[in-house]
């Protein structure tokens, strides 16, 4: 590697840039904008090797009822319609009186794992003799969560298979999303039993899993509530429903279908300033759980209403983590109304259920592209240089009903509107 990049770290933020606009050979209008994202942004204790800040644009979801109170949601999200289906799909759920969440657990689970096991019987043992021992030294390792009422609760053995075991620790971690109290718990009990029990340990961490840290949203919307000018509400309650279905016998589809929830999802956790990728991990895994990837949501039609249920795994937190650092998060939690860490899962699942309500509706009845491609061409439009609202509806107009839209046409669009209004 050039050697210009020896101690990065230690170089400062001007510096840095200037490295990188050598080695990449950046023009100066480039490194401006490297700078001038980099002085107006909040990021700078977060990561390392600090450059500029990358900026997504931040909007809310309207219309969203949820357990009796109308909620606006922050979103934070690169991509076009994923708001406008949010708010869409809140609102068909709020004209049928909204959706109800429940949170049915809280708690975080870490690993001890064992290797070169021979007896599992005699780690098994062995944890359920000590087992309030280890309980204590896990609380001591943390007696600042014990003091908001939270800390460890239980613990459980597991035979991973060859000559591997996890000893499991399960923690009340209050509003934080946990991570480094776990951990810190984990290896405090981990030194206890090496120094007890002496077997070879291989790590202690967190697992993402998150299966004891479980939301849940339902709705149940009158099928008359969801005719279009083409369909009858009922017939596009059942398409909904059949689709719903191929996400639980296809996992193709099922993934398709579980990405495009996680796209509220994983919009309303970024705009909390919460780990996206926790997220992500433990709803897949989750999909899993019966052996095969199936869709997250089930819909069904019961007695005229389209029934629609989500649950997801949610090791979300009000604080710390980024958001202790990020002035945003914290305005965002306001935004929202956000008290306790339970309303906060509410609020993500049932997000994820009212988008994937958007999404299945578009998609048996006018198709996903109609909604898409108009924010699409919006982008398209934006990215040859259309500027003012103006410009951006002319393009978009002009591109509209294209059968392929080019970057060529957009250009030639906004070229004749400024003709045009220069004329």
């Amino acid at each position: 590697m050039d050697n210009k990049f020896s101690h990065f770290y230690q170089r400062s933020e001007d510096q840095r840039r200037a490295i990188i606009a050598d080695a990449a050979h950046l023009d100066e209008t480039e490194l401006q904008l490297l700078k001038y994202r980099a002085e107006t942004g909040d990021a700078k204790a977060l990561i390392e090797n600090y450059v500029t800040a990358y900026q997504l644009p931040e909007g809310v979801a309207v219309n969203l009822t949820l357990n009796g109170r109308t909620v606006v949601v922050p979103m934070v999200t690169e991509e076009p319609s994923v708001i406008a289906a949010a708010s869409n799909g809140a609102k068909l759920a709020s004209d049928a009186g909204g959706v109800t969440a429940t949170v049915e657990s809280r708690l975080l689970m870490g690993q001890i794992v064992l290797q070169n096991v021979s007896v599992f019987a005699s780690v098994d043992d062995w944890v359920a003799l000590h087992r309030q021992q280890l309980l204590d030294v896990a609380a001591a390792a943390h007696p600042s969560l014990i003091a908001r009422g939270g800390g460890p609760r239980r613990l459980r053995v597991r035979n991973l298979g060859d000559g591997f075991v996890s000893i499991d620790l399960f923690v009340d971690v209050q509003a934080a999303m946990g991570a480094n109290m776990m951990n810190t718990m984990l290896e405090a009990v981990a030194g206890v039993v090496q120094s007890q029990l002496h077997p070879n340990t291989l790590f202690s961490i967190l697992s993402n899993a998150a299966d004891q840290s479980l939301a849940t949203a339902t709705v149940s919307i009158p099928v008359n509530h969801l005719a279009t000018s083409q369909m009858a509400g009922k017939t596009v309650a059942d398409r909904i429903s059949a689709a719903s279905q191929v996400a639980q016998l296809d996992p193709y589809r099922a993934v398709t279908h579980n990405k495009g929830i996680m796209n509220g999802v994983d919009a309303v956790v970024l705009a909390m300033g919460n780990d996206w990728r926790a997220i992500e991990s433990a709803a897949h895994a989750y999909a899993v759980t019966n052996g095969q990837y199936r869709g997250l949501s089930q819909w069904q039609v019961t007695d005229d209403q389209l029934v629609g249920t989500l649950t997801l795994p949610l090791p979300v937190g009000t604080a710390g983590g980024a958001t202790r650092v990020l002035p945003v998060a914290q305005v965002n939690q306001r935004m929202a109304q956000i008290s306790d860490v339970s309303q906060l899962m509410a609020i993500v699942v049932a997000v994820g259920l009212v988008q994937n309500l958007a999404a299945l509706k578009a998609l048996v009845t006018t198709g996903i592209q109609q909604g898409h491609m108009k924010m699409q061409l919006r982008s398209l439009a934006m990215s040859v240089g259309a500027e003012t609202p103006a410009e951006i509806s002319a393009v978009t107009t002009s591109l509209t009903g294209k059968k392929d839209p080019s970057e060529a046409a957009a250009k030639r669009a906004l070229q004749e509107f400024r003709m045009e209004k220069d004329d």
